[in-house]
């Protein structure tokens, strides 16, 4: 008996404390984003050319084994 009275103690603490831990982060968050500077960082461009060869790592599985599909 006193196991089930312990166990639905501890979930209901557990889950009282969890409540107040995510409670006073939202609102640390909310007071410290406001005191927060934002920082735009400028536009990246990447520029870059594919070689005319398809890499070995590219190729399907019919050209790797042709005979595997027959025999699946």
């Amino acid at each position: 008996m006193i196991d089930r009275i312990f166990s639905a103690l501890l979930t209901f603490c557990l889950l009282a404390g969890g409540t107040v831990a995510i409670g006073s982060a939202l609102i640390d968050d909310a007071a410290e984003a406001q005191s927060t500077p934002v920082v735009m960082l400028p536009t990246v461009t990447v520029i870059g050319t594919r070689d005319a060869a398809p890499s070995p790592l590219a190729q399907n599985e019919a050209s790797l084994e042709p005979t595997a599909r027959q025999l699946q």
